[in-house]
């Protein structure tokens, strides 16, 4: 059964609420981010002023509380091991892009206020029964998964009409969606590899319903994984899922495919996820991406 949940932006505010503009992240763990944080500059470690995020609690399909959250100010400890109960944020030793994304969105324009709405899940698939215990996004998943745990994280965030906590209310404006995720696609099953890009497609258009805008800016992360897994096995079909990355993206006049990973590097002994630098590589190519499609795309 497909679920679709109409999500209502643009809270009926006073002459004084203070506008934001909003991002959705989402995918595997790629975008959860495994980037340390004592390895961040300063500038980043102190945390970024004028922007907030809500972080959904990830859990596997049909668990609790999947996509619970509260908005915080951005800074270090969503990556994964981030872990929230809606009430409480409990914060990791990791980050993903979210933190050199809001940076560079604010250098493009200082004069604007950011707040992202970030749920991804490791090991996450597209397709259905692909991916073990991580889960996967089927719109079409007999009960809850991460599709709607995604919708959840949403609803909780625009839902909430003070995100600041100073009292008055705030306005969200719908900017953007980002999604890295494919890896787990690409390993050993050749019908989700196949059926990935009319996956991607359904996605992210159910994901710009929700967010209320058909043209909302999308862009897709390239997966370049080094192909083998913790027990050096290969995985078969990445390049079959980075060619239907490119299409999604080719065949959208909103969507953008963003080839940076090509020449990451992977830290000793995990062949999957990326090093602290490059995760703020990652994330100020997102950013870059999306600022140029919000000049031809999405809500004004």
């Amino acid at each position: 059964m497909q679920r679709l949940v109409w999500i209502v932006l643009g809270f009926a505010a006073p002459a004084a609420a203070t506008d934001y503009d909003l991002y959705f992240l989402g995918g595997q763990s790629n975008m959860e981010g495994y980037g340390y944080s004592s390895q961040l500059p300063p500038r980043l470690a102190a945390g970024t002023t004028g922007v907030r995020i809500f972080t959904g609690n990830a859990v596997g399909d049909d668990e609790e509380p999947g996509g619970a959250g509260l908005w915080a100010p951005l800074g270090p400890g969503h990556g994964v091991g981030f872990a929230t109960d809606g009430r409480e944020n409990r914060l990791s030793d990791r980050f993903g892009p979210e933190l050199s994304f809001a940076e560079r969105l604010l250098e493009i324009d200082p004069t604007r206020r950011i707040a992202i709405v970030k749920y991804a899940r490791g090991g996450s698939s597209l397709a259905r029964d692909v991916s073990g215990h991580f889960g996967d996004w089927d719109p079409d998943y007999p009960t809850n998964n991460q599709y709607d745990f995604a919708l959840t994280a949403i609803g909780l965030a625009t839902s909430a009409s003070d995100i600041d906590g100073d009292g008055s209310d705030d306005r969200l404006t719908p900017r953007g969606i980002v999604w890295m995720q494919g890896e787990s696609d690409a390993y050993d099953d050749p019908d989700a590899a196949l059926a990935y890009e009319g996956n991607l497609r359904r996605l992210m258009t159910l994901l710009r319903d929700a967010l209320g805008a058909a043209d909302l800016p999308v862009v897709v992360g390239k997966i370049t994984d080094s192909g083998r897994d913790e027990d050096g096995v290969m995985m078969t079909h990445i390049a079959e899922v980075q060619a239907a990355q490119a299409r999604y993206a080719e065949l959208d006049t909103c969507a953008a495919f963003v080839p940076v990973t090509d020449g990451f590097s992977y830290p000793p002994d995990d062949d999957w996820h990326y090093t602290s630098a490059d995760y703020l590589t990652l994330g100020a190519a997102f950013a870059d991406a999306v600022a140029n499609l919000e000049r031809d795309c999405g809500s004004d």
